[in-house]
């Protein structure tokens, strides 16, 4: 008698490991499906006020009509959107390029990561006075921003432009001093930022940041005689989130109506040339 529940007793064991999977190379069906996250119908995308906030408006509609509602939430600084994406807050932000992210992130120890190019604010070289940088004469006085960030990378793009040479390395802390080659003696007058367009009548040229650009109606058609890359990594915004939600399949259609023709086509008709799409 004890023999026969023995044997019972291991079949139903093993009729249990077979039920279970144990001992079998297959997978339960369902776990492809339960290691892939579910799309969201609603989002909210954080952007500092102005044309982040208008361009992603524009955005919102456009994903609206494949189904994913996007509620636009406006700042107006730029730690507050990080912060709040990093603490789930917000779903994604649009305002700032990779390397301001990638500080903040060493700063705070998030984990926040692009997904997307949004627009270019490129810095440029204006003039009111001459059509082309080799066109500078000698002696030329040029204005550029006196804040330690946007010196550096103007000093930077003069040097691109061919205008000077810098020391080797000294890369974004570059000063005046750090000028190396100098062959128009160029003379360089520092000044604050959201200045340098009222000193242009006075200088030969001027290095502006695309946001001064367009709060003082400037065309960089126009009056730009230079512009930096659209590779630049400072002038190409970016679309972050949070990086373990990267694969979010509604980030990713979000991503795709930003990236959409019809936004393309907002962004001509309403800046006109100041600021252009970086997807391009």
């Amino acid at each position: 008698m004890s023999k026969k529940l023995a044997i019972a007793s291991l079949c139903a064991l093993s009729a249990a490991a077979f039920i279970t999977g144990c001992g079998s190379s297959q997978k339960p069906a369902s776990s492809a499906a339960a290691s892939a996250p579910a799309e969201k119908k609603e989002i909210t995308v954080g952007a500092t006020a102005g044309p982040h906030a208008e361009v992603v408006e524009a955005a919102a509609k456009e994903a609206e009509k494949n189904g994913l509602k996007v509620n636009v939430k406006e700042f107006s600084d730029y730690i507050t959107p990080d912060q709040a994406l990093a603490d789930g807050d917000l779903d994604i932000v649009v305002y700032q390029h990779k390397p301001f992210m990638e500080n903040f992130n060493k700063q705070h120890g998030t984990h926040l990561t692009d997904i997307g190019r949004a627009i270019l604010m490129r810095m440029g070289i204006y003039s009111n006075k001459v059509k082309d940088v080799k066109d500078l004469p000698d002696g030329a006085t040029i204005s550029i921003p006196n804040d330690p960030t946007n010196e550096g990378r103007g000093l930077q793009l003069l040097e691109k432009a061919g205008v000077i040479k810098l020391k080797e390395g000294v890369g974004m802390k570059a000063t005046p001093a750090d000028v190396v080659e100098n062959p128009k003696n160029i003379q360089f007058k520092e000044i604050e930022a959201a200045q340098l367009p009222r000193s242009l009548d006075d200088v030969d040229a001027s290095v502006i940041t695309m946001n001064y650009v367009m709060s003082a109606g400037l065309s960089p058609e126009k009056q730009g005689i230079f512009l930096e890359d659209k590779d630049t990594p400072l002038a190409v915004m970016i679309i972050a989130v949070r990086e373990k939600d990267k694969d979010q399949p509604a980030y990713k259609k979000f991503v795709q109506a930003y990236q959409s023709d019809a936004v393309k086509k907002f962004i001509a008709e309403k800046y006109k040339g100041t600021i252009v799409p970086a997807w391009d």
